[in-house]
């Protein structure tokens, strides 16, 4: 942490508790939602829809994707890199020991 500024720290202690806040506040949200007299499609589309909020604040700020872009595109890059080559492998191995 010696590269940060206290500002810094001030800053992301605001979102994280803002984060926080919504969070409890969509929790609410949920358990009023659940009082409501809905059909179980409806009830159910509706908490999906509330649990991927939630899962999108928790993603974007818990685990920084959000602010770490380009770190999380360069190891996509490289996961989509390592597939293609193990999808591929198998076919170039059977080429290898093919007879014409």
């Amino acid at each position: 942490m010696s590269g940060h500024s206290v500002d810094d720290i001030k800053k992301s202690v605001k979102i994280y508790i803002g984060v926080f806040a919504t969070l409890a506040v969509l929790t609410v949200v949920t358990v009023a939602a659940s009082y409501l007299n809905l059909s179980n499609g409806e009830a159910f589309f509706l908490a999906m829809i509330i649990a991927s909020v939630k899962g999108t604040l928790v993603a974007g700020y818990f685990m920084h994707l959000f602010s770490e872009r380009t770190t999380i595109l360069a190891v996509l890059g490289l996961t989509f890199f390592f597939l293609i080559t193990l999808l591929f492998l198998p076919y170039i191995t059977f080429i290898d020991h093919a007879v014409i």
